[in-house]
């Protein structure tokens, strides 16, 4: 629960009261569905959390997994 609610931080920030305008967002909510960023109003945006409500709690859960992955990774330095 914690990365959802960190990977939605991030994600809409300096729009967290209007996540439908974060660049970001509309940018995924495009890549996924075809619908033009420019053309993402608040209707667009809930309408598809609504809709793809499974696959976006997958994803949020999938991000977690990865995360929590890459934290227990050692950081790797180029040798100089």
């Amino acid at each position: 629960m914690l990365a959802i609610l960190k990977f939605l931080y991030y994600a809409t920030k300096g729009h967290r009261l209007r996540p439908w305008r974060s660049p970001y967002l509309r940018w995924r909510i495009e890549t996924f569905s075809g619908v033009h960023a420019e053309n993402v109003d608040r209707h667009i945006f809930f309408s598809f959390l609504w809709q793809q409500r499974h696959q976006l709690v997958h994803f949020l859960r999938w991000i977690g997994e990865i995360r929590a992955v890459a934290a227990t990774q050692p950081e790797s330095h180029p040798t100089q």
